[in-house]
């Protein structure tokens, strides 16, 4: 019958109060990242003021205000990442993105694996995170990120 809740036709519509029949689509279930890294992080974003940590639509991310400062997830396949269309990366990976400006941005922009540029921001930065991640450098990046999204209210009170 046309006109059927859930049958589609060019021109057709559900009644009113009705809705469309929509197919499942497949994927792998979302993987998500190690408790051990996301306590490395948490271990510095958590200690700048007002900083908070929330669940994201995969991963964690660290916000202050209402700004996201950093975020972590696995890029993997069945699901849109600019991780893996940037780096060609077929297996799951961990990243971190997060916030630059001036001249280092410019630095990690050119600075190659494990940095990429997202191509959603012309401010973000991401970060393969593997076994060769220098963990002190993790904890300046997300800092000066923080500084980067803080007001000067919560910047100052970093810097005293």
């Amino acid at each position: 019958m046309t006109g059927d809740v859930g049958e589609r036709t060019p021109d057709a519509r559900p009644p009113v109060g009705g809705r469309w029949q929509t197919r499942a689509v497949s994927r792998p279930p979302r993987i998500e990242p190690s408790g051990d890294v996301v306590e490395r992080i948490a271990s510095t974003a958590l200690e700048l003021p007002d900083a908070y940590e929330e669940d994201a639509w995969t991963g964690v991310r660290w916000r202050v205000r209402a700004k996201t400062f950093a975020h972590v997830l696995v890029a993997q396949e069945g699901y849109t990442s600019a991780s893996r269309d940037v780096t060609g990366a077929t297996e799951p990976t961990t990243v971190l993105t997060f916030r630059s400006a001036g001249d280092e941005l410019l630095a990690l922009v050119n600075a190659g694996r494990p940095f990429y540029r997202p191509p959603w921001s012309p401010t973000v930065i991401g970060m393969v995170l593997d076994d060769d991640t220098d963990w002190d450098e993790v904890a300046e990046l997300v800092t000066e990120s923080y500084r980067f999204c803080a007001p000067l209210m919560l910047r100052r009170r970093l810097d005293a």
